[in-house]
């Protein structure tokens, strides 16, 4: 860290109005008390407090020296009494020195410089050191403070950034094998149909690895690439389901987390397509409402059916994903109605802009 006195300007300008006022005050008692001469009065204030000005700028490389990475707590201790002694004494032996031979005529400012002054000045030695090493320590301070909440916060940002990525990862390694148990099961029955969707499956991949490192994208593209996964299906169940697109014009450009759809339509395909004997109808739709971007996904699905067992981790990695971009709570919605079933995802308006 440099020295604040020096490489900051405010901080300069303010120790220097705090030794004006010092030495406004060391006139007025030496002047008005204790009977010294203005022209003396002034010379005294402003060669001391003048010299420990620059002493106290010195002060600072000292105080950074004097750490407790260096030094045990009674280590600094007694290294800042001796050091205060010191200052001290030379202060007063150089201030001495200068101002005896340049105030010569001055029979009672030289009974006060060599006899009055002498202790008490070291004492004031001793507080204007005291003063200025708190004030370098709490500098110090509040600089490894600042410095260590960067550092939290940026090793915070990575560690969340990883979470992620990895709640991101999970995605395709899902989504591949719901894929390719299609494919094989199309091997058998319908070859053709089995080579069209490993090549659709081949463009939806190369499409979202593509996006692998962008944790958002626009909700448009999320849409194209639902669109795509749901061709793959297509392949597969034909006319089996219909997709509802019903989204608003100010929705297009909204950024959402990447990947944040697409297991939404897996869990309709699989918990409504599979099983259900009748059509199912897959819709998406998106508005405002109040402070947040509504997206939601509903498909209808097969009340009489035993249900598939799953180990639930689309809805549960959307969930984790938007708590740890947003920062809320309660961003993911889940109902059941009648032969309904229907997921929300409430995005923050101030995300969008």
């Amino acid at each position: 860290m440099t020295n604040p006195f020096i490489s900051n300007k405010k901080v300069l300008a303010s120790y220097s109005i705090v030794w004006f006022f010092v030495f406004l005050v060391q006139v007025s008692v030496l002047n008005l008390f204790l009977h010294i001469s203005f022209f003396a009065s002034v010379l005294d204030s402003a060669f001391y407090n003048g010299l420990y000005f620059a002493l106290g700028i010195s002060l600072w490389y000292t105080v950074n020296f004097n750490s407790l990475e260096n030094y045990s707590v009674p280590k600094i201790f007694l290294n800042h009494i001796a050091a205060a002694a010191i200052t001290s004494g030379l202060w007063i032996f150089v201030g001495y020195y200068f101002l005896s031979h340049m105030i010569t005529d001055d029979i009672t400012y030289s009974n006060f410089l060599l006899k009055s002054s002498l202790v008490w000045r070291f004492l004031i030695g001793i507080l204007y050191y005291s003063v200025i090493i708190s004030i370098d320590y709490i500098f110090i301070y509040y600089y490894n403070f600042q410095e260590k909440v960067l550092k939290e916060t940026e090793l915070h940002a990575l560690v969340k950034e990883a979470e992620l990525k990895t709640l991101k990862y999970q995605i395709n390694p899902h989504f591949i094998f719901n894929s390719l148990n299609s494919i094989s099961s199309l091997t058998i029955t319908n070859p053709v149909k089995a080579q069209d969707m490993t090549i659709k499956l081949s463009s939806f991949l190369r499409s979202t690895l593509s996006k692998n490192e962008k944790q958002k994208s626009k909700l448009s593209e999320e849409i194209n690439n639902a669109k795509l996964y749901l061709d793959i299906e297509k392949v597969r169940f034909a006319e089996k389901f219909d997709f509802i697109d019903e989204i608003k014009p100010e929705c297009k450009e909204l950024e959402v987390p990447s990947m944040i759809l697409q297991p939404l339509f897996e869990n309709a395909i699989k918990h409504g397509v599979y099983e259900s004997l009748d059509k199912v109808f897959i819709k998406l739709s998106c508005g405002m409402e109040k402070e947040y971007f509504k997206i939601v996904v509903e498909n209808n699905f097969d009340t009489e059916a035993i249900p598939r067992k799953g180990e639930g981790i689309g809805l549960r990695n959307i969930k984790n994903r938007l708590k740890l971009i947003y920062n809320q709570e309660n961003l993911l919605t889940v109902e059941k109605i009648k032969n309904i079933f229907k997921v929300t995802i409430f995005i923050p308006l101030q995300s969008g802009k």
